[in-house]
C-alpha cells in the first residue's frame, strides 16, 4: 500500500516515503497532535501477522540505541506503527577500526538489554542500524 505526501493515517500526515523492504514500507510522517516527526511502518498484508509480535517486542525495549515505538494503529486494512524518527543512514563500511569498536559496543549493549527482555533481534544486518549523530539505533525487531 504505498501512500502519498499528504495522506493520513489517524493523526498521522504522510510525508514522503524513506524506505521499502521485504516485509514493508517506511514513511516520515507529522504527528499533527504533538507536532513531532515519526517514522511510520506499514507492514505488507502477507506479514500482518507479525504486526503484534513486532510491536510487543518494540514496546518492552528501551534503550538509547534502540528504535523506540510511540504508538500502533489501523485505517481500514492497513497496521502500522509508528517509532521515533531518526535522523542517520544506515551502516556503512569502511570505516575506521576505532569507529567499529564504538558502535560494536553500542550494537553490543543493545543486544545484550533486548535479550535481557527474552527479545531476540531476528534479522541484524547493516540495513538495520542506522548511524546517526549520537551513535547506532537498530531497527526492526
Amino acid at each position: 500500500m504505498a501512500l502519498v505526501p499528504g495522506a493520513r493515517l489517524g493523526p498521522y500526515e504522510i510525508a514522503a516515503q524513506i524506505g521499502v523492504g521485504g516485509m514493508g514500507e517506511v514513511y516520515r510522517a507529522r504527528d499533527a497532535r504533538l507536532d513531532r516527526t515519526v517514522a511510520i511502518k506499514i507492514l505488507k498484508h502477507e506479514f500482518s501477522h507479525r504486526f503484534e509480535r513486532e510491536a510487543r517486542a518494540i514496546s518492552a525495549l528501551n534503550h538509547p540505541h534502540i528504535c523506540s515505538l510511540h504508538d500502533v494503529g489501523q485505517e481500514g486494512e492497513t497496521q502500522y506503527l509508528v517509532m521515533e524518527h531518526i535522523q542517520g543512514k544506515p551502516l556503512a563500511c569502511p570505516m575506521e577500526v576505532r569507529q567499529a569498536i564504538e558502535f560494536g559496543v553500542q550494537i553490543a549493549d543493545a543486544l545484550a538489554a533486548a535479550h535481557r527482555q527474552g527479545i531476540i533481534h531476528r534479522d541484524l544486518k547493516p540495513a538495520n542500524i542506522l548511524v546517526s549523530r549520537d551513535g547506532v539505533k537498530l531497527l526492526d525487531f
